[in-house]
């Protein structure tokens, strides 16, 4: 009928002409009525409790139930009219310690009707910044909802809330907006929208104990009691985490169904480079290699991803993948996110295989090639050919690999190293190269929060190493605070010195090139952090030259460098020629020094655990025990230091993931997104409600084995179809 108002009705169907309307939108980003019901409250006040407080800080936005203890009407001079003029100073109990409340009005009469409305041993809801005043807290003209108050008034700042139920709820907010606001929002679109129809199916709301969706929004907003959210929170997680697990699915269906070129072999490559290593693989080595080489005799692309520590062996593993492919007269791919790290990369493959990577000229084994942005163009041009032709067997790359003028013989295997450095836009650019749809085998090291989402919700098989080779000694890790103690500034540099005597070498990191140029976002790093300004790759190197490092060999590595003069330090540095490389973290990932022994991490505070796990990898890797320094400026007890804190207590990357995990949040699962407050998860939380997620993958396995979803469960299948047709589902489908 004319004027109904549906889920996807317009929100301004519900605000009318409110003025705050555009609060709603501008501020909030609610653009419909379902995005306002799904704007549901971070937390709960319980009206039938004094709030306790035990947190305050100066400057918070503070949200209390309180009781009056005393009022009083204080008379004084307005400094700026000089004008007798009269205050109201209310003393509020809490669960917590008293607080003062002041209130300033534009008249005496309506200084005298708050006093009466805020007789002692009334009882409400208190909203405003902390301040502090001779020794006591202090909120200055609070807003607050008075309970049983009428709240009638032009000048009253106070707000009337009706129907106020024990639990009173607190929501994201914006400028201009409080939480009654949205609360009566909510309220009149809860009572007028229909066709608020549930997806999930009656019998699977039943088997799983769920409550229906109307009921659960009413719960959600209003609830009575703790039971009532709890079961409404329980809904929308279950339902969350059933839609994406159903997309999932679907997309692990879509793969299965694809065809792809079975690689079993039929060469003897990987026989002959197992012949010849000189160590022997490790238990876990021997089993991720076997799954891999499963996935890759079946007639449908591997979509797996490989994680494992730093130095557990996932190059190796991946090596064998690729030269089983080779052998099965295919070409490889291994793309890199950095040059430092493809050429590393192709020094240690051409290494290890020997003779067996110099197929061209020795009429055996394969020819293993480098790519990358800076080559010239003869020197692309020999790649290309043989890339194109197919003698090229194995090509390590940077971004330069996905450029339309790259063209294979025959692409079997995608391998991406440090996944979370590439979008899926561009792993897609790579893979749409092939014939028919490669492999795909993508590695972490350490699983960035996305990664261990999508981990958990399955959109790729996964397999994890955990043991350790032979040969890799144990890294110590300290927190050097100089807030606490700026000596320690130069013991720093005296244990570097003490190292390179022992005819050892020492990595030092920072986060810039110049003091003001950086090279990359961390990616990790929460926007609100503030350090003192960091030193430059340049800047260091110049003060450590002439001061406290002053005649050892020391030499800059950063991504402006030009690729030869990069290439050629880190030969130098390889080959014990430099004593101290000065760098950012372009040595993050894959560069290999067994005598590097040492590492410094200046202005440790700026990267995140994952990075700082990363970076320290790259000592210790010869036998050698290693030490990192993370340096700080950052004052105790701050989250800047709880990561380093974090990083220093434990070498367990997974361990780690995890911490990031919970301070970082998941990401978009279904996106680009790499981390933190954007991520498309609204009631779920990958580490908390993982046994939710397990649940609901079960249920949704079991609606995809029998008849078409959208015969079984028409709703959940419309909402299945608007995500899957969505720009998220578009990175999905190239993930």
């Amino acid at each position: 009928m004319v004027g109904e108002i549906t889920p996807d009705s317009p929100i301004e169907a519900v605000l009318g002409a409110s003025k705050k309307a555009d609060r709603f939108t501008a501020g909030l980003g609610l653009r419909t009525v379902r995005d306002l019901l799904d704007h549901v409250p971070r937390r709960y006040l319980d009206t039938a409790k004094l709030t306790d407080i035990d947190d305050l800080r100066e400057g918070v936005l503070l949200t209390v139930v309180g009781e009056v203890a005393t009022s009083r009407v204080a008379q004084y001079t307005d400094r700026r009219t000089g004008r007798a003029a009269a205050r109201l100073d209310v003393t509020v109990r809490t669960g917590g310690p008293s607080m003062r409340m002041t209130f300033f009005a534009k008249s005496p009469r309506v200084t005298q009707w708050q006093a009466q409305r805020l007789a002692p041993e009334t009882k409400g809801i208190f909203v405003g910044k902390l301040g502090s005043f001779r020794g006591e807290w202090q909120l200055t003209n609070p807003q607050m909802v008075l309970f049983g108050d009428p709240g009638q008034g032009a000048e009253d700042t106070s707000m009337a809330i009706e129907e106020l139920t024990d639990l009173f709820p607190i929501y994201p907010l914006t400028a201009g907006l409080e939480s009654w606001d949205v609360m009566r929002a909510t309220r009149f679109a809860r009572t007028v929208v229909t066709d608020l129809d549930d997806p999930i199916p009656h019998e699977l709301r039943e088997e799983h104990k769920l409550i229906e969706l109307r009921t659960a929004y009413d719960w959600i907003h209003a609830p009575k009691t703790w039971a009532q959210k709890g079961a409404a929170e329980k809904r929308f997680k279950f339902g969350e985490a059933l839609v994406l697990q159903l997309v999932l699915g679907r997309r692990r269906q879509a793969i299965q169904a694809q065809n792809a070129q079975a690689r079993t072999g039929g060469g003897t490559l990987l026989g002959e480079f197992d012949a010849q290593l000189p160590y022997d693989l490790t238990a876990g080595q021997r089993v991720v290699g076997e799954e891999i080489e499963a996935d890759l005799a079946r007639s449908y692309p591997m979509n797996r991803l490989l994680q494992g520590d730093v130095g557990t062996g996932k190059t190796l593993v991946a090596l064998r993948a690729m030269l089983r492919v080779v052998d099965s007269g295919g070409q490889a791919v291994l793309l890199a996110p950095t040059e430092v790290l493809a050429q590393q990369h192709l020094r240690s493959i051409t290494a290890i295989l020997g003779d067996l990577g110099q197929g061209a000229l020795f009429g055996g084994g394969t020819t293993v090639d480098l790519l990358t942005g800076s080559m010239t163009k003869s020197q692309r041009a020999g790649v290309l050919s043989r890339l194109v032709t197919g003698e090229t067997g194995i090509v390590v790359g940077t971004h330069a690999l996905l450029e339309d003028n790259v063209m294979f013989d025959d692409l079997g295997l995608v391998v991406v190293d440090e996944q979370h450095r590439f979008g899926v836009e561009q792993r897609a650019a790579l893979t749409d190269k092939a014939g028919t749809p490669p492999h795909l085998l993508v590695m972490t090291a350490t699983p960035i929060p996305r990664t261990v989402a999508m981990t958990v919700f399955g959109d790729l098989d996964v397999s994890t190493l955990t043991e350790l080779p032979a040969g890799r000694a144990p890294i110590q890790t300290n927190v050097v605070p100089l807030a606490e103690q700026s000596a320690w500034w130069d013991r720093v540099w005296a244990r570097v010195r003490e190292e390179v005597d022992k005819g050892h070498q020492a990595y030092v990191v920072v986060s810039r090139i110049a003091g003001d140029v950086a090279e990359a976002d961390p990616g990790d790093l929460p926007e609100d952090e503030a350090t003192v300004p960091p030193r430059g790759v340049d800047e260091l190197l110049e003060e450590l030259a002439s001061g406290p490092l002053a005649g050892l060999r020391l030499a800059p590595l950063h991504g402006r460098l030009p690729s030869d003069v990069k290439e050629r330090t880190m030969s130098d540095f390889a080959a014990g020629q430099v004593d101290v490389v000065v760098a950012t973290t372009v040595i993050e990932v894959g560069v290999d020094v067994a005598n590097a022994t040492m590492m410094v991490v200046i202005d440790a505070d700026r990267f995140g655990i994952s990075q700082l796990h990363q970076l320290r990898g790259r000592v210790g890797r010869g036998g050698l025990p290693g030490l990192c320094l993370l340096v700080t400026n950052t004052p105790a007890e701050t989250p800047g230091r709880e990561r380093l804190a974090a990083v220093a207590s434990t070498t367990d990357g997974f361990e780690l993931a995890r911490v990031d995990l919970e301070q970082r949040r998941e990401g978009d699962v279904l996106g680009a997104t790499q981390s933190g407050g954007r991520s498309s998860l609204q009631a779920l939380r990958v580490l908390r409600d993982e046994s939710t997620i397990v649940e609901a993958r079960g249920a949704a396995e079991r609606l995809l084995e029998g008849e078409p979803l959208e015969t079984v469960a028409p709703g959940l299948a419309e909402v299945v179809r608007q995500i899957e047709h969505s720009t998220r589902a578009d990175y999905l489908e190239k993930s």
